[in-house]
């Protein structure tokens, strides 16, 4: 499946209705349908792209500027390990290596099975936690061998701590939704009533003075 499935059209249309602009729902909607189908396919930017009035070329070229959207097919779960500084000097590079060793493929590749992509991947902001990897972008830290093989165990068989780390593309467990009436001025720039905060707010300065 790589077009919106019916109930996710739907929510992808009432998430277009908060904004002002339709396109400034290209970024939600692209999350939508990475988390529908894994990846991030054609078809599915074909659809953002209708729905909030841009060309499939605009939604590639936004979502393309992202490390998180992927725009192949990658595993159920991708193994992130950070080799930056913090995590490098404590070890990252060989729990890097073992990761290839133990998954059989290179920083970038996918295993056999569809289970885990692993990648290579620059600070994740835990320095304070090194080393430190993502699943599906959830953290682990202060890793040791040992920690890594149990959890490439674990995700290769979808058991023990595989339970901690939803789909990949799944973005959060809790749906935000907002009824209409909740919207926050929804209309577009030219039609808004209220000045900008710094407008006013300069507006009262000079008054003030």
């Amino acid at each position: 499946m790589a077009r919106f499935n019916q109930d996710n059209e739907a929510l992808a249309r009432r998430i277009v209705a908060r904004y002002p602009e339709p396109k400034s729902a290209t970024i939600p909607l692209c999350h939508l349908s990475q988390e529908q189908d894994g990846w991030l396919t054609e078809d599915g930017m074909a659809h953002v792209a209708e729905l909030v009035g841009c060309t499939p070329a605009e939604v590639l070229g936004t979502a393309s500027f992202y490390e998180m959207f992927k725009l192949h097919p990658v595993g159920r779960y991708c193994l992130n390990i950070c080799t930056n500084i913090s995590c490098r000097i404590v070890g990252a590079a060989d729990l890097l290596a073992r990761a290839e060793e133990r998954l059989g493929v290179r920083a970038g590749g996918t295993t056999a099975d569809g289970a885990v992509t692993l990648e290579d991947v620059e600070c994740i902001a835990a320095c304070t936690e090194a080393p430190a990897l993502q699943v599906n972008y959830r953290y682990v830290e202060r890793v040791d061998e040992a920690t890594l093989d149990a959890l490439i165990d674990d995700l290769r068989s979808g058991t023990g701590r595989a339970a901690d780390f939803p789909p990949h593309g799944t973005l959060g467990l809790v749906r935000q939704e907002l009824a209409p009436e909740d919207l926050a001025n929804v209309t577009p720039p030219e039609d808004q009533t209220v000045p900008p905060w710094i407008e006013r707010h300069a507006a009262a300065a000079e008054g003030g003075s």
